[in-house]
């Protein structure tokens, strides 16, 4: 059973992404700092029809550059191949290897046991191959128009449908290319709980290692759904923004005149490690994961419980697990948190709601917190959003800026917190950013919420 007096500690030593706005962490933080938006009219296919036909899409994405034996990758869906790029990234700057490099996989630490390297990802299903299974169930219709003729369907698919491409829309593929890639034979998970399933892949990899189940956990999530079905679905939902006269400027979390989300997609990708096992090789930790909270709103599918009371619950959770009192100042005289990652889908419910939220959670300091969405800039990328968020925080930690919620110009009296409108934040000369949290809220009321903290020894 594990305790607080036996619980391993848990320390970030490396994080990649790729995000719409870039493929490493330094220019994606430069762009970020920046109030940069990706967000532009859809490439992946011809949307000029739909109701949304923009998103932030990520372009120009070669394996190649990141992975040596990509070609054993060949037939992985896009979001699995955004997944082996980030790892890459997070696996390099932990010291352990450099899979860009043949045989070089753990040159940073050759004893490295594979058994006790685990994988939790919060990825999506692959990408329907739309155009072909389109064709296949139109031409095979019966006579009627209306009913199907199997036989038909069989030879049609079997014609055109290949072993690889199905099996690869899997979403357990990512967590098969990863464990190929970076030899982990230890535990394996995937979860798919929508928007808050990679903000809950990290959070279950922590409680793993504070277990001592593994040494080191490669977290996060991946996901695209800028597809024809995949967009359809949110666009049916009235969920997603219609700006379409005005792309770059249709993300706009906390604003008044919001209207829905802009899609995203890419990859989120952490190097999580107990302590003793990091400090034992000489790794540098990036900071130091320190609580975790989830629960369930159990209200309806797709609206947030109106009170925000399932994510109050998970915020709680995690603050009482790193032994923070949300409503007292730390002892700088600064808010207990200095920055949140809101969820901020730029939605009319969820903005008004995690702002009720907050409030609820902290009382008091709720005004002195800096509280800003990222996909204002990158988009929603749906499961693989908590973990490239949570990776905002760490990025905070380490250089004391905050990023800003760009597009935010018309204030919303139900939404009076301090978002960080447009202009990025220095807190160094109040110490920096000791203490951030990440929240993820996911359709079917999921609530999950991270804290990070700078790693004092």
């Amino acid at each position: 059973m594990v305790t607080p007096a036996n619980a391993k500690r848990v320390v970030v030593t490396g994080v990649g992404w790729v995000t719409p706005l870039g493929r490493d962490v330094d220019s994606v933080w430069t762009k970020l700092l920046a109030g940069s938006s990706a967000v532009g009219p859809v490439s992946h296919y011809d949307a000029k029809t739909f109701a949304t036909n923009f998103a932030a899409e990520a372009e120009d994405f070669d394996l190649a550059h990141f992975i040596a034996d990509h070609a054993n990758h060949a037939d992985a869906h896009p979001h699995v191949r955004y997944a082996l790029a980030a790892a890459a990234q997070a696996w390099k700057q932990s010291g352990l290897g450099d899979v860009s490099r043949p045989g070089q996989r753990n040159a940073g630490f050759p004893e490295l046991d594979g058994s006790r390297i685990g994988l939790y990802m919060g990825s999506g299903e692959g990408t329907l191959d739309f155009d072909p299974y389109t064709a296949i169930n139109i031409g095979a219709l019966g006579e009627d128009g209306r009913s199907l003729d199997y036989a038909k369907w069989g030879a049609a698919a079997r014609a055109v449908l290949t072993r690889a491409g199905e099996v690869e829309q899997e979403p357990s593929m990512a967590l098969t290319h990863l464990a190929d890639c970076f030899g982990a034979t230890g535990p394996a998970f995937n979860c798919m709980t929508a928007c808050a399933a990679s903000t809950q892949s990290v959070g279950e990899a922590y409680w793993m290692l504070r277990r001592g189940d593994a040494d080191v956990m490669l977290a996060g999530g991946s996901h695209t759904m800028i597809h024809p079905l995949g967009m359809t679905g949110f666009i049916r939902l009235t969920a997603m923004s219609t700006r379409t006269d005005d792309p770059a400027h249709a993300s706009r979390p906390f604003d008044k005149t919001r209207d829905g989300f802009v899609m995203g997609e890419g990859a989120g990708i952490l190097v999580l490690e107990s302590l003793d096992h990091a400090l034992a090789r000489g790794a540098t930790p990036l900071c130091e994961v320190a609580g975790y909270g989830s629960s369930a709103d159990a209200y309806r599918i797709t609206d947030i419980d109106p009170e925000g009371m399932g994510a109050v619950k998970a915020m709680r959770r995690a603050l009482g697990m790193a032994g923070i009192d949300p409503t007292k100042a730390d002892e700088k005289g600064r808010a207990p948190v200095q920055y949140i990652s809101a969820h901020g889908t730029g939605t009319q419910e969820n903005d008004s709601i995690e702002t009720k939220a907050v409030k609820t959670a902290f009382g008091e300091q709720a005004p002195n917190l800096c509280f800003s969405s990222v996909k204002s800039m990158m988009g929603h990328l749906i499961q693989a959003a908590g973990a490239v968020e949570l990776i905002t925080c760490v990025q905070a930690i380490r250089t004391g800026m905050v990023p800003p919620t760009i597009n935010l110009n018309t204030p919303d009296p139900e939404c009076d917190l301090d978002y960080v409108p447009n202009v990025a934040r220095d807190l160094s000369e109040q110490g920096g950013v000791d203490v951030a949290m990440s929240n993820g809220f996911g359709f079917g009321g999921q609530n999950n919420s991270l804290i990070v903290r700078r790693y004092d020894g």
